[in-house]
């Protein structure tokens, strides 16, 4: 099957970007972008730009999505929780790498519809709920891996809790600043490192549930 020139072209940025984990650009290059956007927004699907997804969230730009991704390290081997579903785009990303994911969202609107997109494109080593995202998943702990996809104020300790020997986590830091900066966060034998991997711009970490209505 042709690949889509769009698609070729938006390839070509993430490279130049940083992005060069072939299991990164892979998964990306496999997933379907426009099906996680409503029809509106869809001709733009592979535009390298954020574009809203409703309540007031978005989709990512898809270089922040391949840089996230990447500096997670991840193999087909690894449980990995990710804090935001959102469109279920980024979700659907890991899942082409990791071996199961577990998802949180504070929209339920948002996760139900995340929810149709995943088992229509046959995504089915995913586990989603609706909750507090900054609580993470305590049952399901501890993850080899954690992605943040909101801004939290700084390195939220339940999370790094729930981050197994060895594990990584990437998040965004700086949810009140006006510039923010991802942040790998490793944990080692001789305690927390953490690595700035550069500027982003996420909408903040909430916590508790949204209102539904």
């Amino acid at each position: 099957m042709k690949t889509d020139p769009r698609k070729t072209r938006l390839l070509t940025e993430l490279r130049a970007g940083g992005v060069v984990d072939r299991n990164v650009l892979a998964a990306i290059e496999r997933i379907p972008r426009e099906d996680f956007l409503a029809s509106p927004f869809r001709d733009k699907a592979y535009d390298n730009v954020a574009l809203p997804i409703g309540f007031q969230q978005t989709i990512s730009q898809p270089l922040v999505v391949g840089l996230m991704t990447q500096a997670l390290e991840l193999t087909d081997r690894m449980k990995v929780l990710e804090i935001g579903t959102g469109s279920g785009y980024q979700t659907a990303v890991l899942a082409r790498i990791a071996r199961r994911v577990y998802t949180v969202e504070r929209h339920v609107g948002l996760l139900k519809e995340a929810e149709k997109r995943l088992a229509a494109l046959r995504v089915t080593n995913v586990t989603a709920r609706a909750g507090d995202g900054s609580l993470g998943w305590k049952e399901q702990a501890p993850f080899q891996r954690i992605m943040v996809t909101a801004a939290a104020a700084d390195i939220p300790p339940v999370l790094i809790e729930q981050l197994g020997p060895g594990g990584i986590m990437g998040v965004p830091i700086g949810a009140d600043d006006p510039m923010q900066h991802l942040v790998r966060v490793s944990s080692t034998e001789s305690g927390v490192e953490t690595e700035d991997l550069g500027p982003v711009k996420f909408v903040p970490l909430v916590g508790e549930p949204a209102p539904q209505g």
